[in-house]
């Protein structure tokens, strides 16, 4: 999937020239938390997120330094935290450095340059104008109608036992963390039992987690036990929730 399948057509947008309290309206009115500022021509050149409301005089939360840090940080930030307090437009505290992506962009580097760049939304550019948004909340209902979809197949598909099994060993044998050797996987009736040893409870997760992402499993059933490889300590599936 691509920025194209997910992505908000057409967002709300703001002008470096827009009053702040209005932009601050627009974010609440519409349940955003940020939005994009675009110039005359439709480029982007910034974006104001609620991060860049925080420190504000008119709630009491400016920044306040003592003369002696003040002294080392020099006039130059202090004047810019002055204007993160006191600014009336939306160009005087937006973001100047924005990550943008293009339509084409796949959805997994969108995701990495969200976690790099700390970032809860990208704007999608063609040629060089805004036409669209990819925000958190978009890759969450995206995600929403993918599970969905797969739900209504699963259900109107049968499945054999062996089939399912054959999955779910599948799975085990090809993920590095797969315990291929100590876990056992047996299907009656669409129900999956896992069996055996594990030597780290994020893999009993992650195994429970395989077997009920296969199409036709009706419930997982845990029995594994998990060994702990120091001092080989067991605990088993009912201790271990």
């Amino acid at each position: 999937m691509n920025a194209a399948d997910v992505m908000t057509l057409d967002p709300l947008s703001v002008t470096p020239h827009t009053a702040l309290v209005e932009a601050a309206r627009l974010m609440l009115q519409h349940r955003i938390s940020g939005l994009p500022v675009t110039d005359a021509k439709g480029a982007v050149v910034g974006v104001l997120t609620e991060g860049d409301l925080l420190r504000r005089v008119e709630t009491g939360t400016e920044r306040h330094r003592t003369d002696w840090l003040a002294f080392l940080m020099g006039p130059g930030r202090l004047a810019g935290e002055y204007v993160d307090a006191h600014a009336r437009k939306v160009g005087e505290v937006m973001t100047h450095d924005v990550v943008v992506v293009g339509a084409s962009t796949d959805l997994a580097e969108i995701v990495q340059l969200m976690e790099k760049h700390r970032i809860k939304r990208v704007p999608v550019l063609a040629d060089g104008k805004l036409v669209g948004i990819v925000s958190r909340s978009d890759l969450v209902r995206a995600l929403v109608h993918k599970l969905t979809r797969e739900a209504v197949a699963r259900a109107g598909n049968s499945v054999s036992d062996d089939t399912i099994r054959d999955h779910i060993v599948e799975i085990i044998d090809k993920e590095p963390w797969g315990p291929r050797f100590s876990a056992n996987v047996t299907v009656t009736s669409g129900i999956v039992e896992l069996n055996g040893v594990v030597t780290d409870e994020r893999e009993r997760t992650a195994l429970i987690v395989a077997a009920e992402g296969v199409a036709g499993v009706k419930a997982v059933n845990d029995h594994l036990v998990w060994v702990e490889p120091t001092s080989g300590l067991v605990i088993g599936a009912d201790e271990a929730r």
